[in-house]
C-alpha cells in the first residue's frame, strides 16, 4: 500500500540529478502569497498557516535526554547553538544559520542526542531548502525521517508527514512529477485516514488542539497540491484541493485570518483562468473586502486579481478603478514586482478598452 510504504521509500531513495535550476516563480499577483512549496521558488514566499505545534521534533526547550548533573554544559551548549542559529534564520542570515548548525551537529553526534541530531537535520535542511539548495534539503529531510523511523516514531506522525510535504514539494520544484504526485497523494491520503480515525476520540484521550494541528496540516497539504497542479494546468484538481483547503482553513482558522484570505484569492485565480469568470469575480470580492477589512498585508495583490477578474469580465471602468488602488498601495508598500505588474495590467486594460470600441 503506497501510504504505508512511502516515506521509508523516500528515504531510500538517492538524490536524482535534474536539469539545473527551478520553474518560474508564480507571481505574487497572480493569488496572493505564495508558499514554501509547490510551483515558486523555494523559500520565496509566506506561509499563513498557523503552524502545528508539538510533534515528534518538539522544541528547543524538550531536548533534554541527559541526566542534568552529567552533561547539562554539553546539552546546554547545543540549545544555544540551536537558538542562535533560528535568530539568524529569522533575520535572513542563512548562511551564519548554516554555520551555527553544523556546530550543533557535531556536538549532537559527540553526546550521541537522537533528538537533537532530529531537531538539528530538519532545522539544516529548512535553512537549504530557503536558500534554493533543493538537493542537500532532500538529502537532510531523509536523514531526519530515517533517524525518527528508526526510533518509535509512526509514519503517520505529523513531523514525518510534514517532511514528506516537504520532498513532494522538491521534486515539484525539480519537475520530477511521478515523485512529487506520489509525495502529495500520500501526505494527504494519510491525513484524510488519520483524521477519520482521531475524529470521534475525546478530549481526555487526544486534545482537540491535536485534532486541530493535523487539520493544518492537511491544509498546508491540499495548498501546496493546489499549487503544484495549478502550475501544470490541472486547473480543475487544482480547483477541487483550493476549496478542500479553503474550507479547513475558515473552520480552524476562521474567515478573517490571513490564510484563508490568500485560498479565497487563489481560488478565484483557478476559476478565472478555467473561464468560471463569475464565481471568480464572487471568490476574490470576499477576499478583497476581508483584506481591508482585517489590513492584510498583501491587500494590493487580492486588489490586483479582483482588477484582472473584472478585466475578464469586460467591466473595464471598475477594473481602471480597482487597478490604480492596488498600485497605489503596491507602490506604498515598496512592492516593484507588483508595481510594474499592475503597469503592464493598465496598459493591457487600455488596449482592450480600445479593442471594444
Amino acid at each position: 500500500m503506497l501510504a504505508a510504504a512511502l516515506p521509508r521509500a523516500l528515504c531510500r531513495l538517492a538524490a536524482r540529478r535534474c536539469p539545473a535550476g527551478l520553474p518560474p516563480p508564480r507571481t505574487a499577483w497572480r493569488g496572493g502569497a505564495r508558499g514554501e512549496e509547490g510551483g515558486g521558488r523555494a523559500g520565496s514566499g509566506r506561509r499563513r498557516w498557523a503552524r502545528p505545534v508539538g510533534g515528534a521534533l518538539g522544541s528547543l526547550g524538550a531536548l533534554s535526554l541527559f541526566p542534568r548533573d552529567d552533561e547539562e554544559d554539553g546539552e546546554d551548549a547545543i540549545i544555544q547553538l540551536l537558538k542562535r542559529a533560528k535568530l539568524s534564520v529569522m533575520k535572513g542570515e542563512l548562511g551564519e544559520a548554516d554555520r551555527l548548525l553544523h556546530q550543533a551537529l557535531r556536538l549532537s553526534h559527540q553526546a550521541d542526542n537522537r533528538k537533537a541530531i532530529v531537531y538539528t537535520y530538519s532545522m539544516m535542511a529548512n535553512v537549504a531548502f530557503m536558500q534554493g539548495q533543493l538537493d542537500n534539503a532532500e538529502k537532510l529531510y531523509k536523514a531526519s525521517m530515517s533517524y525518527l523511523l528508526a526510533g518509535e516514531t509512526k509514519e503517520d506522525d505529523n513531523a514525518i508527514l510534514e517532511m514528506s510535504l516537504k520532498l513532494a514539494s522538491i521534486y515539484a520544484a525539480q519537475k520530477q512529477h511521478k515523485l512529487a504526485l506520489a509525495g502529495y497523494e500520500f501526505c494527504i491520503l494519510t491525513l484524510e485516514e488519520k483524521i477519520a480515525k482521531q475524529k470521534d476520540l475525546p478530549e481526555d484521550v487526544l486534545p482537540a488542539e491535536e485534532k486541530a494541528n493535523t487539520r493544518l496540516l492537511l491544509g498546508m497539504s491540499l495548498d501546496s497540491y493546489a499549487r503544484y497542479l495549478l502550475s501544470i494546468n490541472q486547473l480543475p484538481v487544482a480547483q477541487k484541493m483550493y476549496e478542500k483547503a479553503l474550507q479547513i482553513s475558515n473552520d480552524v482558522q476562521g474567515e478573517t485570518h490571513p490564510q484563508t484570505v490568500v485560498l479565497m484569492n487563489d481560488l478565484a485565480t483557478v476559476l478565472d483562468a478555467q473561464g468560471h469568470y463569475d464565481e471568480a469575480y464572487s471568490c476574490v470580492k470576499r477576499a478583497a473586502e476581508l483584506a481591508k477589512e482585517t489590513q492584510h498585508p498583501e491587500e494590493h495583490m487580492v486588489l490586483n486579481n479582483l482588477a484582472a477578474i473584472l478585466m475578464h469580465k469586460e467591466d473595464f471602468l471598475q477594473a481602471k478603478q480597482v487597478y490604480k488602488e492596488a498600485l497605489k498601495q503596491a507602490q506604498e508598500k515598496g512592492d516593484v514586482a507588483s508595481v510594474q505588474h499592475i503597469q503592464e495590467e493598465l496598459a493591457e486594460l487600455a488596449k482592450r478598452r480600445k479593442g471594444s470600441k
